[in-house]
């Protein structure tokens, strides 16, 4: 499910923002994974580029890529050699996704580029960065999204991999990169 809402938001932001006849163009040093590649169970959580949910220079990640909310996952450390800084990843809905925030922030998960990485405590861990200023709607009290997800157990699968230096801005970009047919002549 997340995968075609992934591809319908893209395919809309492509469409309604490029006044009809150009398209987005994908990065070209995207590496796409092997077809069939196997998801891996994680503890999925949420945090914002804030000096204190990170280091001092909230701006910056660990790999030295801009802080992006849009885009942006940090690992935990046990898994810097299963993802490397640069890793495109999916992140697959929870299956009881009741006992977490997951359905409550869905909309803003997206494919995610790894580029920051957890305190060493953490073990086999996806943090997803959040917008700070972004809210959601839980229990009918708006609160960020960071705080929403809670904690969930949730499988990820690694999609691709991209230099730093070409991390997309939008979620629409990195969606193109992964499905090119998403693009709009």
């Amino acid at each position: 499910m997340t995968s075609f809402i992934n591809i319908a938001l893209a395919g809309f932001l492509v469409w309604s923002g490029t006044g009809g006849g150009s398209y987005i163009e994908a990065p070209k040093n995207f590496v796409p994974a092997k077809a069939n590649m196997e998801s891996v169970s994680v503890r999925l959580t949420g945090y914002n580029a804030l000096p204190e949910q990170t280091d001092n220079d909230s701006e910056i990640t660990a790999s030295g890529a801009r802080s992006n909310p849009a885009v942006i996952a940090a690992r935990s450390r046990d898994m810097a050699d299963m993802l490397p800084y640069g890793t495109v990843i999916s992140i697959e809905a929870p299956k009881n996704s009741i006992s977490c925030g997951f359905n409550e922030v869905e909309h803003l998960v997206g494919y995610r580029v790894i580029a920051d990485s957890m305190s060493a405590r953490k073990l086999r861990q996806i943090d997803l960065m959040f917008d700070e200023s972004d809210v959601v709607l839980v229990g009918g009290k708006g609160t960020n999204p960071a705080v929403a997800v809670g904690v969930c157990k949730a499988n990820i699968r690694v999609v691709g991999r991209i230099s730093l230096k070409d991390i997309p801005e939008t979620q629409a970009e990195l969606a193109l990169m992964v499905d090119k047919k998403l693009a709009i002549k």
